[in-house]
């Protein structure tokens, strides 16, 4: 798939005169690498000896990797060991030799699509780049310097912070970054990421490690043509509507003298059909920007996931002269509107976005690295875990700032799928440097990704930044630095800030993907006013966990769209397993403390903080990290609830976070191995298309009808209230019209009314909804946190079976049970169902996906409750 996403990747960049097609050599394969010589690096003097097989793309740490040359990176606390990697400087050599045929063109470019980050680039002696942006494609002509045989392609790579900190340690400031290293590399507040643009995530967040890498982390190859390049094909949607797309096929070619050329767009529908559009066109000695205009009746329009199909149009462009080819590219995209809807109401101002005119309530999560090191990040691997987002009922996600732009193989995978990508450009959170040299870098760099991405309709929105502006006007030690620096040069940094994000990236999205909206920061109110208000804007919540409030502080705050929301737990005990042997395994052991990144390692007592006001005191500690999961879930739960029964008030539940970049505890929902935690199990469920939501306050319970279908539909809410041992209480039942894209308040009743009289310890309320007889939405509502509860032990007995489709286990509860999780041990199979609650006497099938041997299944299969994990228990 690398390979033909670089073919595709070329006929998108190349061209070639009438007779020649353009030609690609690439370059990824037969690279060294070694320590730079003069690096301080005593005790590894070995590695600037002799030149070792490297990988391209990659990295120095994989490369070390996989010459066994270093330890797992993960595993154990490694990761204090292996810092000295990226305070060292590395070479990479290739040698290669070039065909006649790539020697007789006009022009032949050597074109890196990524560095990382600092790099200096020679060939045959020649110096050809000096680079600094690990976002930024790098392009330079080289045929005046090839030679037929024997080309030596050199990239010395320099240490981000050998090479800054000795500067930054002379400036008579630093400004605020993120988290400070644990080890010692840079001293406390003085962080060099700030003044690089890298990704920020490498120098250590608080849900995963510090690995700074360096190497060629993109590919890299010569293109070569004779007098014509096509540099971009880009279809522009002027208008879409159900009736008519009219779009522009805009090309931008180099050419090296004037003369006439043809256009032609052929497009290819999802139902099969397709039109043809063509025109003549002169081109100038230079830089063009041509168009053609092509126009489609009743398009069939891309949509999000649960409002319609994905439909994705095939455009294939060639641009010919004197009847012959010289440049062609195909192109998928998908025909939609979208608006980020902003109007005045009685709660402020709205933060909606408008996909083809239906307003869409966004349900989703933030998305992070995939890995540590992003070379390592295959398609597959990618597309499992937009899967499994889709697969829990979400329709967006939030590519946060302090990662890296994905590959196109992202993005298109998206699409396919129908899931909105909210795109952060890549500033995670620190503040930026303010001078000319810099914002020129991030306007190039931003010109280039959105270029490269603008086609794709999963991308719905660009936003500036991750927390810039909130944490420049909030956060305490942005206060302290504001105190410390006089007041001209803290205007010229807040200036430096609104013109780069408020002006610069905000033009470059006008300019290139006018029908994407632009947000400057989030959260923010785009410049209008302060940032992370509730009333206006996106906003970010994090009193309960950082600011250690109880769960139920969520039900407090009702933003217009919560973009960040969170509460941590450890993955499944199999993904301990990977890093962490049988001696570790205690919530404060050094190598859990070196796995938990929130405060320092400190985490795990925040996590017991919340378990213990929820459940209680955890027996051991595969019970910890299940109860862990329990918290994360069921919290997450009821903040996404709240939010969806607000609509229209809230239109959006992003909660952090989606995935995970190395094996540990945080907030992740899915695990770095793609295993489902119990929170995506209970995503699945509270964002499914249709939900029955109670919400419970001072004794008294709102039920909400929640729906993103776009009909309204008749419904009924079957409330019925039971023991815990099994004994149906009461029983009624009332008509409810489900309003489309709306959340309708069924009713509202008091503890008095639903228990009558019965032990609220003992006691369980159960709100169906049915359609046609059938349940289309099901919550059970508890009265009092968990540990306040006479659980009862719910002797839950389990069978397996094959039913022809596939493997499918019965779960069955003979009492109540609370938080049943089904544990399939190293056995990597998805559950359709996990996570869950049983009445008395309920069963439940759940299919198995995956292939395993049933009697392996049976063998590893273990059900447990709530009461199994708890010291002590009320009978």
């Amino acid at each position: 798939m690398r390979r033909a996403s670089l073919a595709l990747a070329f006929w998108l960049l190349a061209g070639a005169a009438s007779a020649s097609p353009p030609g690609e050599r690439d370059l990824s394969s037969g690279w060294r690498f070694r320590l730079a010589q003069g690096t301080e690096a005593d005790a590894h003097e070995e590695l600037k000896k002799d030149w070792l097989p490297a990988h391209v793309p990659g990295a120095v740490q994989t490369d070390l990797l996989a010459l066994k040359r270093i330890q797992d990176p993960f595993w154990r606390d490694n990761e204090a060991g292996l810092q000295w990697i990226g305070l060292s400087d590395w070479d990479y050599r290739l040698d290669f030799d070039v065909d006649a045929a790539t020697l007789a063109r006009g022009h032949v470019d050597l074109v890196f699509d990524g560095l990382d980050t600092f790099a200096d680039v020679s060939l045959n002696g020649r110096k050809l780049l000096v680079t600094d942006n690990m976002f930024r494609r790098w392009r330079v002509p080289v045929r005046d310097v090839l030679r037929k045989s024997g080309n030596v392609l050199e990239v010395h790579l320099r240490s981000p912070i050998a090479r800054l900190l000795p500067w930054l340690m002379k400036q008579p400031y630093s400004l605020p970054g993120e988290f400070d290293s644990a080890f010692g590399d840079e001293p406390k507040g003085k962080q060099t990421s700030n003044y690089v643009r890298k990704a920020n995530y490498q120098y250590g967040w608080d849900w995963g490690p510090r690995y700074v890498t360096l190497g060629i982390w993109r590919p890299v190859r010569l293109e070569s043509w004779d007098t014509t390049r096509l540099a971009d094909f880009h279809v522009a949607q002027q208008h879409v509507d159900a009736d008519s797309a009219r779009l522009d096929a805009q090309f931008d070619l180099r050419a090296d003298k004037s003369g006439p050329v043809m256009l032609k767009v052929d497009w290819t529908a999802p139902d099969g059909s397709h039109g043809h559009e063509e025109r003549s066109v002169a081109l100038a000695k230079g830089e063009n920007h041509v168009s053609l205009p092509v126009a489609i009746a009743h398009p069939q329009r891309w949509w999000p996931v649960g409002y319609g199909e994905p439909n994705l149009y095939r455009f294939h462009a060639e641009v010919s002269a004197d009847g012959a080819t010289i440049a062609r590219v195909d192109k998928d995209t998908g025909l939609r509107t979208v608006e980020l809807r902003r109007e005045k109401d009685q709660w402020g101002r709205s933060f909606a976005f408008v996909v083809n005119g239906v307003p869409i309530f966004a349900k989703g999560a933030n998305l992070i690295p995939f890995d540590s090191f992003p070379s390592r990040v295959t398609p597959e691997r990618m597309e499992a875990v937009l899967r499994s987002a889709k697969d829990a009922n979400m329709n967006m996600l939030r590519m946060w700032g302090g990662g890296t732009y994905q590959d196109d193989a992202f993005y298109a995978a998206a699409d396919r799928l129908g899931i909105m990508i909210w795109q952060d450009f890549m500033y995670g959170g620190a503040i930026t440097p303010y001078d000319p040299a810099f914002r020129e870098n991030a306007r190039i760099e931003a010109v280039e990704q959105v270029t490269r991405l603008r086609d794709h309709p999963s991308i719905v929105l660009w936003a500036g930044n991750n927390e810039v502006q909130t944490g420049w006007d909030d956060w305490p030690d942005r206060q302290d630095f504001r105190k410390f620096v006089n007041a001209d040069e803290v205007k010229r940094i807040d200036e430096g800030m609104r013109e780069l994000f408020g002006k610069t990236l905000r033009k470059v999205v006008a300019d290139l993907s006018p029908q994407v909206p632009y947000w400057a920061s989030s959260p923010s109110t785009d410049y209008e006013g302060p940032a992370n208000v509730e009333n206006d804007g996106d906003y970010h919540y994090w009193k309960v966990w950082s600011g250690s409030e109880p769960i139920s502080h969520y039900l407090d705050m009702t933003p217009r769209f919560q973009s960040e929301y969170g509460l941590q737990s450890f993955p499944v005990m199999a993904t301990i397993k990977a890093f962490a042997k049988e001696d570790d395994m205690q919530p404060e052991s050094k190598v859990m403390r070196a796995h938990q990144k929130f405060a320092n390692g400190d985490g795990n007592q925040r996590l017991l903080l919340y378990i213990r006001q929820e459940y209680g005191e955890p027996k051991d500690f595969p019970s910890f990290v299940y109860l862990s999961q329990v918290m994360q879930a069921e919290g997450i739960e009821l903040a996404a609830e709240h939010l969806r029964s607000a609509r229209p008030r809230s239109m959006g539940s992003l909660y952090w976070q989606l995935n995970d970049v190395w094996p540990g505890a945080s907030w992740a929902s899915v695990d770095y191995f793609n295993r489902w935690k119990a929170l995506q199990f209970h995503a699945k469920r509270f964002y499914a298309p249709v939900d029955v939501v109670p919400l419970r306050r001072d004794g008294k319970t709102d039920v909400f009808a929640v729906s993103d279908r776009t009909a309204d539909f008749e419904a009924t809410l079957r409330t019925r209230v039971y023991d815990m041992r099994g004994k149906l209480l009461r029983e009624t039942s009332r008509p409810v019209r489900a309003a489309a894209l709306s959340s309708t308040k069924a009713v509202t009743v008091d503890d008095a009314t639903l228990l009558k009289g019965a032990d609220p310890r003992r006691t369980v309320a159960s709100f169906d909804l049915l359609e046609q007889g059938k349940v289309v939405a099901h919550h059970l509502l508890y009265f009092g946190a968990a540990r306040t509860l006479a659980l009862p032990k719910p002797e839950l007995s389990t069978s397996l079976r094959d039913d022809g489709h596939g493997l499918v286990l019965t779960v069955t509860a003979k009492r109540l049970a609370r938080a049943v999780w089904v544990d399939t041990g190293d056995l990597d199979v998805r559950l359709a169902q996990n996570a869950f609650d049983l009445l008395p006497g309920e069963s439940i099938d759940i299919a198995i996906e995956g292939k395993v041997d049933v009697d392996a299944l049976r063998r590893v299969v273990n059900v447990r409750s709530l009461v199994d994990a708890l010291k002590e228990t009320t009978p």
